[in-house]
């Protein structure tokens, strides 16, 4: 695992769901598949992850409990998606790997 590629996918997401936008939360997975398509897709699940926990940690009385709220579950649902491509034969699933499953299976993150 990169990790000086980790810790940038973590900062995009923190930007994006600590802004409060719900345009820019909905489409963090999505911009961070294009962002890092040749990264393995297991990482923007870890990324959405720390961020949402930094995100908490920063703002204890729950003024950003919307975005980490969010995070967690496009964490979960890429996850879900990370495993639909690996039974498909793909193996390791990279950003770009998604985007294609996307077009072709489940459009929830493309839009």
């Amino acid at each position: 695992m990169n990790g000086s590629e980790l810790d940038h996918m973590i900062e995009f997401a923190i930007g994006e769901l600590a802004a409060g936008d719900p345009e820019r939360i909905r489409g963090v997975v999505r911009h961070i598949s294009q962002r890092w398509p040749e990264q393995k897709a297991l990482m923007i699940c870890f990324a959405l992850t720390s961020a949402a926990a930094q995100i908490e940690d920063v703002f204890k009385d729950g003024r950003a409990a919307r975005g980490p709220q969010i995070a967690y579950k496009m964490a979960a649902l890429v996850a879900g998606d990370v495993l639909a491509a690996e039974a498909m034969g793909i193996s390791p699933v990279k950003g770009r790997d998604l985007m294609h499953y996307w077009r072709r299976a489940d459009p929830y993150f493309l839009s």
